[in-house]
């Protein structure tokens, strides 16, 4: 995978990243005496004000997948990707700020599994902690992948140094600071991400001749894909039949697949996320900190889609000339089972930040994809550690060792959580769209977690072995569909189809969507046959933990303009606003 660098980068290019790696590194080792305790290292003490844990909330989701892969996305689907932000994220952002925090928070457990403990037993909280940690380290994987090729594309270091040297860097100011270091980094991170990829849609926009001349080329791609002359930049358009729009997901599966299955799953259970609004000041800030970040994310497909449209726009036929073909390991153009050349649509953002940026706004943007590689890694780990030593370790390995003990293995959690994320990247070599490779963990692992959730917070009756059996059994069918069906171009393997094919997907994404369908389902089903049949557990054991017995936060202090409620009503308004206007 050793190739010539591509880029010409000038001096004051490779200033611009060397000043950002001080910084974060800086920020690691100046925060390096705050980590004390166990406490301090895995959860940052409790201690943080809310416009610092709602950026780090947003920034910790910002990885690379999301830089890279929603530009690839854009490439791929057009303006509909933006389905993942206005259907797929905004609405379970306000649904966790109202409803699930106040549990979250007000049990003071310290992670997402240890709820579940607190809510079931302790088989349901290492079932969640064991799955919760693979797919952590697969993310952080999928990161590390994606960096890695940068670095191969653009500066020709070979894709093993790549992957090793980003990786040390992370590790530095993470395994210093722990929690509270990785979340002022993702701060900083939000920031660089922005002011990084604002001039790259400005200047993209100006090539083609503004949005005017985006929408017009596009339509120019989507007659060649047999679709609307609108599909690729209306996010509506076409959504009545799988045939007719560039997701290949009729409306139905996009919006019970990833309108509610895979994005209330995500926001409302992944401790990635779940664990800054703990590291908040108050129940209070708790509950802002996923508003303040849904209203940065809402707006994010336009600096993160709109380049993966205008590289699209920018090539000939599917963007080809702009977005290279993806090659294997002989170097060769890879086809599909078609015959037809595979794009390697990761790169789309890259390249296109290589066409249109000049020597020191180059360096800028590479520094903006640093800092989305980074905040994703970091974040990874940091929830790793955390599970890995409260819910895994401390609870079955060694029960009452000394806090000293505890952050200790936090950081060589730290340090195996990287080393582990290392191996996992290169599983992520063999999917040319990262983000499809992710929606399909999220799929196994979220899907199913938030039937657990839903059903054990609001409805009483859901009893531990209901939740285990079903949480076990939404993951394995979340297998089955997955091994049963592939997406079409696609070989049986890591796609699919290794149980045998008995139906093909347009697109590996409706494939997954209809995958966390089928864990959710099953999920519920299995969870509530089993806990009619067996014993739950006393109400009183259940105050603070179950909707209906739990008392609600207080707002009457605070004036209508300050209460979460009016903020979520802000934050829904102003999306569908979105929706309307790129309908």
């Amino acid at each position: 995978m050793n190739h010539a660098p591509i880029a010409n980068l000038a001096f004051i290019d490779y200033v611009i990243m060397a000043a950002y790696f001080a910084v974060v590194l800086g920020i690691g080792f100046a925060l390096r005496r705050t980590a004390k305790t166990s406490t301090d290292f895995l959860i940052s003490g409790r201690s943080l004000p809310p416009w610092v844990t709602g950026l780090a909330f947003l920034s910790a989701n910002l990885g690379a997948q999301e830089v890279i892969g929603m530009g690839a996305s854009g490439a791929k689907y057009g303006i509909a990707t933006a389905h993942f932000y206005w259907i797929g994220a905004i609405p379970a952002m306000v649904f966790v700020a109202l409803f699930m925090m106040p549990f979250y928070y007000g049990s003071r457990a310290r992670s997402v599994p240890e709820y579940l403990k607190l809510r079931f037993d302790e088989k349901t909280r290492t079932l969640n902690a064991g799955t919760f940690a693979v797919m952590t380290i697969l993310s952080s994987g999928i990161s590390m992948y994606a960096m890695g090729k940068l670095f191969n594309l653009l500066l020709g270091w070979s894709f093993d140094v790549s992957v090793w040297v980003s990786a040390a860097i992370v590790l530095g100011y993470v395994f210093a600071g722990g929690l509270t270091s990785a979340i002022y980094n993702e701060v900083l991170q939000f920031f660089m991400i922005a002011f990084g990829f604002a001039p790259l849609v400005w200047l993209g926009l100006r090539s083609v001749g503004g949005w005017g001349g985006l929408t017009a080329r596009l339509s120019e791609q989507a007659a060649t894909r047999g679709l609307a002359p609108g599909a690729l930049t209306h996010v509506w358009q076409g959504m009545g039949n799988a045939a007719t729009n560039p997701i290949g997901v009729e409306a139905f599966g996009l919006v019970a697949g990833l309108g509610f299955v895979l994005s209330f799953g995500y926001w409302c259970t992944d401790f990635l996320v779940v664990q800054r609004a703990m590291a908040a000041d108050s129940m209070t800030a708790a509950r802002r900190t996923p508003l303040i970040a849904a209203v940065p994310k809402m707006f994010f497909p336009f600096l993160v889609i709109i380049p993966g449209m205008i590289a699209l726009a920018l090539g000939g036929s599917q963007g080809a000339g702009t977005i290279p073909a993806k090659l294997t390991a002989a170097g060769a153009p890879l086809m599909d089972s078609a015959g037809r050349v595979v794009l390697d649509y990761d790169l789309a953002t890259p390249m296109l930040l290589i066409k249109l940026f000049p020597a020191g706004m180059l360096g800028l943007g590479l520094t903006a994809l640093l800092a989305s590689f980074m905040s994703g890694m970091a974040g990874n780990v940091t929830a790793f550690n955390t599970v890995w030593t409260y819910d895994l370790y401390q609870s079955h390995i060694r029960k009452n060792a000394s806090d000293d003990h505890y952050l200790w293995m936090g950081r060589v959690a730290t340090v195996v959580g990287v080393l582990l994320s290392i191996a996992a990247a290169y599983v992520a070599s063999a999917f040319n769209n990262i983000m499809d490779l992710l929606q399909l963990v999220f799929a196994f692992v979220n899907a199913p977690l938030f039937a657990t959730f839903a059903l054990g917070m609001f409805w009483r009756r859901t009893t531990p072995n209901g939740a285990f059996w079903g949480l076990l059994s939404g993951t394995i069918g979340a297998a089955v569909h997955h091994g049963l069906t592939l997406p079409v171009g696609s070989t049986p393997g890591l796609k699919g189809g290794y149980f045998g094919v008995l139906h093909t997907y347009p697109s590996e994404l409706a494939q997954t969507f209809w995958t966390a369908i089928t864990a959710f389902v099953t999920c519920i089903v299995v969870s509530v046959v089993v806990s009619l049949v067996t014993t739950p557990r006393v109400e009183a054991e259940l105050r603070g933990l179950v909707y209906a017995l739990t008392e609600r936060p207080k707002d009457a202090a605070l004036s209508w303009a300050q209460r979460p409620a009016t903020f979520a009503g802000f934050v829904l308004a102003l999306t569908l606003v979105l929706n309307l206007v790129f309908r």
